[in-house]
């Protein structure tokens, strides 16, 4: 007689979401040397602070920590799994705070509570708001986002839950960002940096085109998701693509958003690090070929309170596929994104001031 055997999880599908439910991701990740030199050999971020011990030493870090996204990306695969692998699109991000740096042999893990929930029109799917806390092996929050997501629903005849939509901010207040413990920009050696640019020189309505571009491999991309532990199917599975053409797998929007920020070093050499993402969105796919080119906005400047050494700087960092952002445009007369467009980020940085 056959024994049908059912023990591997399909994931999580709309109706399987409740208000308030606590999901504990596995796996525990100890993040390692390898990591950081495999995340750099995919998106060449220059930054010193992160390239350095002795630069970070100088920072006030006991040595180079983990570049942000990085630390990012290793607690958002945790969660899919969980949350989106039966999803149909990442939406959105919100309320993003790097809390504490995280460095090489620290072991990260990731917890999110459910905390809104809308079935879409379509009765098909309906949008999942999560917020997740990042931890390292001390218990210590290291980050904490807001992230909805459309998922599909494994019976679309499932009565739809109460609506549930949470008040987010549209922006971290300045006040509320998070220095890293002992950081130290006093003696901030710009040359080093490569950059001259610091906090106080920038003004609020640049613009800055980031020059340079970088052309997405499938090898690359696939192997970047595999290093988070994101076990979507779209991004390496070509029989989930609706078409099955070789190619079409989607890249993973946060492969795009490392792209940007390892672009913006050439005109933010010295925004080594995100104190939030204020808010995020993926505007239109990313396959392999695309060419992906990064400009930035100054959104916003802000003196935190009793530090004369380092500023804040509110950014919107725009990516575009295959369109050299010469005239910074992405969206149209009425207000839509442009089809060139792949990603609009509203940011955060940490600059010395001089």
């Amino acid at each position: 007689m056959d024994q049908k055997s059912e023990k591997t999880f399909k994931g999580n599908f709309f109706e399987d979401f409740k208000i308030g439910q606590i999901l504990n991701h596995a796996t525990p990740r100890t993040v390692t040397e390898g990591d950081v030199a495999l995340y750099t050999a995919l998106y060449g971020p220059r930054f010193a602070l992160q390239s350095s011990d002795e630069f970070a030493r100088a920072s006030g870090y006991p040595r180079a920590p983990l570049d942000d996204m990085l630390t990012f990306h290793m607690v958002f695969g945790k969660t899919v799994p969980d949350i989106s692998i039966n999803a149909v699109a990442n939406l959105g991000y919100a309320d993003c705070k790097f809390l504490q740096p995280v460095f090489p042999g620290d072991t990260l893990s990731a917890v999110s509570e459910v905390i809104g929930l809308k079935q879409n029109s379509s009765g098909k799917n309906g949008n999942v708001f999560v917020r997740t806390t990042g931890l390292n092996q001390h218990g210590d929050v290291v980050l904490s986002y807001v992230r909805w997501v459309m998922v599909n629903k494994k019976d679309p005849a499932s009565p739809a839950p109460e609506t549930v939509i949470p008040d987010l901010p549209e922006v971290v207040a300045a006040e509320d960002l998070v220095l890293p413990q002992g950081l130290d920009f006093s003696k901030y050696d710009a040359t080093l940096a490569g950059s001259d640019y610091f906090w106080d020189d920038y003004e609020v309505g640049e613009k800055i085109n980031h020059v340079d571009a970088m052309t997405v491999e499938a090898a690359d991309h696939m192997m970047a998701t595999r290093l988070y532990q994101n076990t979507a199917k779209v991004h390496f599975n070509l029989h989930m693509m609706k078409d099955g053409r070789l190619g079409e797998r989607i890249v993973y929007g946060g492969h795009v958003i490392s792209l940007a920020r390892g672009l913006s070093y050439n005109g933010l050499g010295n925004g080594a690090l995100i104190a939030a993402i204020n808010a995020g969105r993926h505007v239109n796919p990313c396959i392999a070929g695309d060419t992906v080119y990064a400009w930035t906005e100054v959104l916003d400047k802000a003196a935190l309170k009793g530090e004369d050494h380092v500023g804040a700087l509110r950014v919107r960092l725009v990516a575009t596929k295959d369109h050299e952002p010469s005239d910074h445009a992405y969206k149209d007369a009425d207000g839509k994104y442009l089809s060139s467009v792949l990603l609009d980020l509203d940011l955060w940085l940490l600059l010395p001031r001089r």
